[in-house]
């Protein structure tokens, strides 16, 4: 039995839900405005930024408990998480100081802090190889590219209005950025960092997740309360070129966005209907709800 685990951020609460059922297995209380998760490797510990709160939290999912706590003075509504497993290593976007934060896992130790030089760096990710990051930055329409090793900025590629939700396509390379207030998508090749292509999304695409397969990513559009598809196999005009192919109604605000380990099927929560989209990826159609708390938004898998 897998299991949903469920940030709500209005509410100060985690939630742990059966990923069959929707059954509220355990609720956690947690610092003010929980945002965003990553899960250990082993899926034992959750990472959950508490961005009002300006914390990190550390918590045990076998006990379902906060076990520990990290502050720091840099930190300014600290949001974005990504793990990069191959470097035993947690990485952390705090957007209003626009600083890195790397964390050893094993210790749970800082090991180093260091600025982007760009305005509300808000999301990070990794490439497939783990050695590039990637920094989603709201206030300068751009992404920012860091050699993860030598923690060292190498490009500032230029995307659209409002980038928040971004990955890297696994196979391809491409990186994939949602632009909340252009309502598109920018397609960046993987090597240059020019841009090769754009696509129309739904209103105010603030997610963007890749299946496990990747071929299919879902960005969650909050404005227009609904799911795109994209296809990234898609050819359009005898050229390959990822590109929106359904749009899947959900509840109103949908953000945060996982798939379980098989791919059969998507999570998206909600965060005005207070409830989760069960969405199965086959006919990729919304086939259940599931209750939550109040504005539920990061969400993560945790597989047994």
């Amino acid at each position: 039995m897998g299991e949903l685990i469920v940030l709500n951020k209005d509410e100060d609460t985690v939630d742990y839900l059966d990923a069959d059922t929707g059954e509220t297995l355990a609720t956690v209380e947690t610092d003010f405005n929980p945002h965003e998760i990553a899960l250990s490797p082993s899926g034992e510990t959750a990472y959950v930024t508490c961005s009002l709160g300006n914390s990190l939290l550390f918590l045990d999912n076998e006990a379902r408990e906060v076990r520990d706590r990290f502050e720091h003075d840099l930190f300014e509504f600290p949001h974005g998480l990504a793990v990069r497993e191959s470097a035993g290593e947690l990485w952390l976007a705090s957007t209003y100081s626009s600083q890195l934060f790397v964390f050893d896992l094993e210790t749970e130790a800082l090991l180093e802090t260091f600025p982007t030089h760009q305005e509300y760096s808000h999301m990070v990710t990794f490439g497939p190889d783990e050695e590039t990051a990637y920094v989603a930055n709201i206030g300068s329409d751009s992404v920012t590219v860091v050699d993860a090793d030598e923690r060292r900025v190498v490009a500032d590629p230029p995307v659209g209005e409002g980038p928040e939700g971004f990955a890297v396509d696994p196979d391809t390379g491409e990186l994939l950025v949602a632009n909340q207030d252009d309502d598109n998508l920018t397609v960046l090749d993987g090597g240059s960092y020019e841009e090769t292509s754009t696509a129309m999304l739904g209103t105010t695409p603030v997610r963007l997740v890749f299946d496990p397969a990747g071929r299919y990513a879902l960005t969650a559009n909050r404005e227009s309360d609904d799911v795109s598809v994209i296809d990234t196999a898609f050819v359009r005009d005898g050229e390959r070129r990822p590109w929106e192919v359904k749009r899947i109604p959900v509840g109103i605000w949908p953000g945060g966005t996982a798939f379980d380990p098989s791919g059969d099927r998507a999570f998206v929560a909600n965060n005005k209907t207070n409830d989760i989209s069960v969405i199965d990826t086959e006919s990729f159609d919304e086939v259940e709800r599931f209750d939550a708390g109040i504005h539920p938004d990061g969400i993560a898998y945790r597989a047994d």
